[in-house]
């Protein structure tokens, strides 16, 4: 797997390598599949993150390797969660979260931000950006959840993310993860007019059918 570490070609005066170009392919790829409610979206997505370890090893980057094992263990969690969820109606059901459900992921996304910058400040070998990079993770790790409970909010969450990623990556001089991270907005918002249109399809009825008339 060491070839993945190896540059695959310049865009934009960055060197962009296999794995980045993989991996970033491979969200896309997942997220697209998130914006069909395909239960495919998860394993695309655990193989990303599979694919930017194999790269990140041996590179002495501690905090991106933690990164990507627990996207792939909320990945692997999301899979078994849209599984049951088709076996139990046929398909994938989408809402908005209710309040107390907003207030839980709004909470949660707040204070992990607080605590994994903190910790980065503290181990500074883990990032050079403890609050930016805090707050992509875990509002990737948020978006994550949301998209594995069926919640609209999912694709707000990834919004959230971008607004700060997309410049924080052409500002860092990382032109080729901007211009995905361009891309990933564009899908986020015809993912969410997607699953806001379903949340608007009329439910089929159930019908009584009268004693001793065949359905």
């Amino acid at each position: 797997m060491s070839w993945l570490s190896g540059e695959a070609f310049t865009v934009l005066g960055e060197h962009v390598k296999w794995a980045d170009m993989f991996g970033n392919l491979l969200g896309l790829t997942g997220l697209a599949l998130g914006w069909r409610r395909s239960v495919w979206s998860w394993p695309v997505q655990l193989l990303s993150g599979a694919v930017l370890i194999a790269a990140y090893l041996g590179g002495h980057v501690p905090g991106l390797i933690g990164k990507q094992l627990i996207v792939i263990v909320t990945a692997a969690w999301g899979w078994s969660q849209w599984q049951r969820g088709r076996r139990d109606t046929g398909t994938i059901a989408v809402r908005f979260a209710t309040w107390p459900e907003r207030a839980a992921l709004v909470g949660g996304t707040a204070a992990g931000t607080v605590g994994l910058a903190l910790l980065f400040q503290a181990y500074p070998s883990l990032s050079w950006s403890p609050w930016s990079d805090a707050y992509i993770f875990v509002g990737t790790l948020a978006a994550m959840v949301a998209q594995a409970r069926g919640w609209l909010e999912f694709w707000f969450a990834w919004i959230a993310v971008d607004v700060v990623g997309v410049p924080l990556a052409f500002n860092s001089g990382y032109s080729f993860s901007g211009l995905t991270y361009s891309i990933y907005f564009v899908l986020v918002l015809l993912g969410l007019r997607a699953w806001w249109l379903s949340t608007r399809e009329p439910r089929p009825q159930s019908v009584t059918v009268p004693q001793g008339v065949t359905a």
